[in-house]
């Protein structure tokens, strides 16, 4: 091997970019500029806990790099899972949100910095992606279907701007990677026996929450790092905020553990999506797992807005 020959390896590549965000800057720099730090912020946080790097962060883009797309995925699908919680009591105009592109490949090597098809390729599958959404390639499909259960959609072969051949294309669902296609099949019935139960238990809930909460939001923290930190005090909602707190495993397997913290997850996404309410994010409420809770003191907590 030549000695000064460049460094090659196999990486998941993630591509991130702000939608509108000449508008936003326009219509207000000074705050678009604090928005986008706050995000990338966020975004880096994430990133690590994945155990990937940001490699660059140029304009309003971030590139991050990971050893498998297993990481690269679920890191990506917890992003915007978190922005969108973020951007929640923002008016829609002023909402930062992102499209995100993966795809794993080659790359070179050069100091910090990455180069090659596999670095375009993702920044090309970005530029096709939603707002707020995530769009990978089938490399990429191919390497996560069997280890996450993604909502997905195929776009089919896609030809893109600067490469040769056509990229196969899925479009991500946001927030739907799920554990449950690791369980073994016999034991579903009563899993969905448990889960009606646990749904039955969670509207009790969600009424006390917004019961003891409306007008004022409970007084949680939105950290979509799960480290300790600069709090960050989001703007008070002018509706009624609720959060479902973990449940718990009462089965005599801890191999269960996976499902009901799924089940919290899965009705946190879910009631996040009615315009109506401001949900309190996962990170947020599971400060409170294994620990004994008392709802009416979690729903009488007061929301600073100074830290």
């Amino acid at each position: 091997m030549c000695p000064n020959a460049a460094e090659r390896r196999l990486a998941a590549i993630l591509c991130a970019d702000v939608v509108g965000y000449s508008r936003l800057m326009a219509e207000d720099e000074a705050g678009t500029v604090g928005t986008l730090t706050d995000y990338r912020e966020e975004i880096a946080v994430l990133v690590r806990q994945h155990r990937g790097r940001v490699v660059d962060t140029a304009g309003d883009s971030a590139l991050a790099e990971f050893p498998n797309a297993t990481d690269a995925v679920e890191c990506a699908v917890e992003v915007q899972g978190v922005l969108r919680v973020r951007n929640a009591p923002l008016p829609e105009g002023r909402r930062m949100e992102f499209r995100v592109g993966i795809h794993v490949g080659e790359v070179r090597v050069e100091g910090d910095r990455l180069y090659g098809d596999a670095v375009n390729i993702a920044a090309r599958l970005e530029a096709l992606s939603e707002p707020g959404g995530i769009c990978i390639s089938r490399t990429v499909y191919e390497q996560v279907r069997s280890k996450l259960e993604l909502a997905v959609h195929d776009l089919g072969q896609q030809d893109v701007k600067n490469i040769p051949e056509p990229v196969h294309v899925y479009r991500v669902q946001p927030c739907a990677v799920r554990e449950e296609a690791r369980r073994p099949s016999g034991g579903r019935s009563r899993h969905l026996r448990t889960a009606g139960l646990m749904a039955g238990a969670t509207a009790a809930l969600v009424a006390v929450g917004v019961a003891l909460t409306w007008p004022t939001p409970l007084d949680l923290l939105i950290d979509a790092g799960g480290i300790a930190g600069r709090p960050v005090y989001p703007p008070l909602p002018d509706r009624p905020s609720l959060v479902v707190l973990p449940f718990n495993n009462m089965s005599d397997s801890a191999e269960q553990e996976y499902f009901s913290d799924g089940i919290t997850e899965d009705l946190t996404t879910d009631l996040s999506r009615i315009s109506g309410l401001f949900v309190i994010a996962r990170n947020s409420a599971f400060v409170y797992k294994n620990k004994p809770v008392n709802v009416e003191q979690v729903g009488q907590a007061k929301t600073r807005n100074t830290p």
